[in-house]
């Protein structure tokens, strides 16, 4: 049976292709890899106003943040090249490896990182206005001209992810001075890791408190199992993804750190007995692939959680359950900003980070020899961005 979430992402995109489909004429297309993967642009000036007037009031405080998301975004633009690297490494020589890229979509599918529909379309919404308005914002702290703003969709065949945009003066952009444009650039992605770690300050100061008093752990949630040339323990006794796993060998499981101190007490080849909210399962504990002394199931697995029944019967179910919901899509917005925002450091062209990294060839180079190594190194990591989303689909 189809749940709410799915019938409301389905209704989004009906409603998301009538609205382009009526205003095809007034969209612009921007191609990354047409016709597989584009960008439609519908142009506006909603915002433009705000941004004037909120740059002019803090415009000095603006500019020193703006210089130090320079700082910050290269710093990020090592750390996400790095673990693209790193993590196509360990996808070549680690069976138990997973993607560190795929797609964010409101959509149960191998390859996809699921995301409930309404977490997913406040996030995007969210991370879309805070990344676009603080591009236009730190532009007219420079009083660089924002020639529009409006709503873009990502396109994979066909137009599924919304997004936002601004849309500065690129020639005047150009005869800017190089930090100014560095900090036009960083702006976006600067601002959605900011966003993350503000939300982790606020969730571990007002949030937690409260989830800890009102929330209980029941178990871990198996979410999947590890793909390789042989199942491992887990999926040969049939437990199926979605099962909490409540007891090991008649101990009670309630935390993942819990979970994994059982396990790790009882040697690879041990039988253990496995209780979960649906069954029971006898299993042979395997070898680690990673190491021959420590047991392995072969799941991934989440903390699953449950609001406590005293709760319930002081405040009802719909506050206790508002909260716990609330605290969902906190988390949602910290994985995604801090996902989404290191993801436009990497150094590929369209990209924030390939735009600074540009820049900083043409200073260190000239325009045409800096341009040429440009080329060369975005090819190399749209080669990795590629090879981990094809391996999200396969594993």
């Amino acid at each position: 049976m189809i749940d709410v979430q799915t019938i409301a992402a389905i209704i989004f995109l009906i409603f998301l292709l009538i609205f382009i489909l009526a205003k095809r004429k007034q969209m612009q297309t921007q191609k990354i890899l047409s016709p597989f993967i584009y960008f439609l642009m519908y142009k506006t000036k909603l915002g433009l106003r705000f941004m004037d007037n909120f740059s002019k009031k803090f415009r000095k405080p603006l500019t020193f943040i703006g210089y130090i998301g320079i700082f910050a975004c290269f710093l990020g633009m090592a750390l996400i090249s790095y673990a693209l690297v790193q993590n196509i490494y360990a996808l070549f020589t680690k069976p138990e490896a997973t993607s560190g890229v795929g797609l964010v979509l409101p959509f149960k599918a191998k390859g996809v990182f699921f995301v409930p529909f309404f977490y997913w379309i406040i996030s995007i919404f969210i991370i879309a206005l805070v990344h676009e308005f603080s591009h236009g914002i730190i532009a007219r702290t420079h009083n660089l001209k924002i020639k529009s703003s409006g709503f873009a969709f990502l396109g994979i065949l066909i137009p599924i992810i919304p997004a936002a945009f601004v849309e500065p003066d690129e020639k005047e952009l150009k005869k800017r001075p190089y930090r100014q444009q560095l900090s036009i650039f960083a702006a976006g992605p600067f601002s959605n890791i900011a966003l993350a770690f503000l939300i982790i300050l606020l969730s571990s100061l007002l949030i937690a408190p409260v989830a800890n008093a009102i929330i209980e752990f029941n178990g871990v949630k198996v979410t999947g199992f590890v793909k390789h040339d042989k199942s491992y323990p887990a999926e040969l006794a049939g437990i199926k993804p979605g099962e909490i796993v409540t007891e090991i060998n008649g101990i009670k499981v309630g935390s993942l750190e819990n979970f994994s101190s059982i396990l790790q007490s009882r040697p690879p080849g041990s039988v253990v007995d496995i209780k979960t909210n649906s069954s029971a399962y006898s299993m042979t504990l395997a070898e680690n692939p990673e190491n021959k002394n420590s047991s392995y199931l072969g799941v991934y697995v989440e903390q699953s959680m449950q609001v406590k029944e005293s709760i319930k019967e002081d405040y009802g179910r719909f506050l206790p359950l508002a909260l716990v919901w609330v605290a969902g899509l906190l988390r949602i917005l910290v994985i995604l900003n801090l996902g989404i925002g290191l993801f436009n450091l990497v150094p590929i062209g369209p990209l924030d980070g390939g735009r600074m990294l540009q820049l900083v060839l043409h200073r260190l180079f000239d325009k045409e020899k800096g341009d040429r190594i440009w080329k060369y190194i975005g090819v190399f990591f749209l080669t990795l961005v590629f090879v981990n989303i094809a391996f999200s689909f396969i594993r």
